[in-house]
């Protein structure tokens, strides 16, 4: 008879979060997926269960997909885990899940800590409709993009970033979307547990140094049923190109960015940069 894969939530921070079920979960697979299984092993040592883990990780979760599933075939059971959090959610273990239901493995939740929703319930923007993008690409072309897609969005959005590239994402957030509402959510459920509600514009003069430690959620207010029939002046068209330059980006593409997000034509907008 085929086993089952539990999804085991993990505490983001204050280990006390891990609910009781989670830890009965543990305590009785057969074994355990983790990302990082050193991570793992010291929470498994704080509620003093032995349990013997194998790796789960971006990088290897192809082969280890298939072993873990064919383990599970023959009657095992499994707890997939993260270092922090919902597994499988901007995760490899959803990887995992699919598998699992390709082979009709079933598959059971035990629900725990969300970065994504706790930053979301304390921002103080709206809750009622939301999309969560994760983190922004390193590729100049593909954040651009991403942000581009995203400049109409009424829906309240919400991101990971990690402290070092905070201040560049900041500055590319306030390019793309002007001055908003953002909450930056830092340490959930951390000793150093921190919500700053500030607008864009504000958030780039006091936190463009990189100043900001810690693991971050940006929660940033949706565009306003308005925000199509905002107009640039072809000046502002050519100063919002000039920033893209100061960021390292070609001539050419910084007026081929600006002229989507201005509506001038990208000929006219270069003619004032050369």
């Amino acid at each position: 008879m085929s086993g089952i894969l539990y999804v085991v939530g993990t505490p983001i921070g204050n280990l006390n979060d891990l609910s009781p079920r989670a830890v009965e979960t543990l305590e009785n697979v057969d074994f355990i997926a983790a990302e990082d299984t050193r991570v793992t092993l010291k929470l498994l040592n704080h509620f003093e269960i032995k349990k013997p883990m194998i790796s789960y990780f971006e990088h290897n979760k192809r082969e280890r997909g298939e072993i873990i599933c064919d383990r599970i075939a023959a009657g095992e059971n499994c707890a997939i885990v993260t270092d922090a959090g919902m597994p499988c959610i901007s995760d490899p273990g959803e990887e995992l899940v699919r598998q699992c239901a390709e082979r009709g493995i079933k598959t059971i939740v035990v629900p725990g800590p969300s970065a994504v929703i706790s930053a979301l319930a304390v921002s103080g923007l709206a809750t009622g409709r939301f999309t969560f993008e994760g983190f922004l690409s390193v590729n100049k072309k593909s954040r651009l993009d991403h942000l581009e897609q995203l400049k109409t969005e009424k829906r309240t959005m919400i991101f990971y970033e990690a402290p070092h590239k905070l201040a560049h994402t900041l500055g590319d957030l306030y390019k793309a979307f002007g001055d908003r509402n953002i909450s930056i959510v830092r340490e959930i459920t951390k000793i150093h547990e921190e919500v700053i509600r500030t607008t864009l514009s504000k958030a780039v003069e006091l936190y463009g140094d990189g100043s900001l430690k810690g693991e971050i959620v940006l929660v940033l207010e949706g565009a306003s049923e308005d925000i199509d029939k905002e107009e640039y002046t072809i000046e502002e068209a050519a100063a919002l190109a000039k920033s893209f330059i100061r960021d390292g980006y070609s001539t050419s593409e910084s007026a081929k960015q600006a002229a989507k997000i201005t509506g001038f034509k990208k000929n006219e907008i270069y003619k004032l940069l050369t």
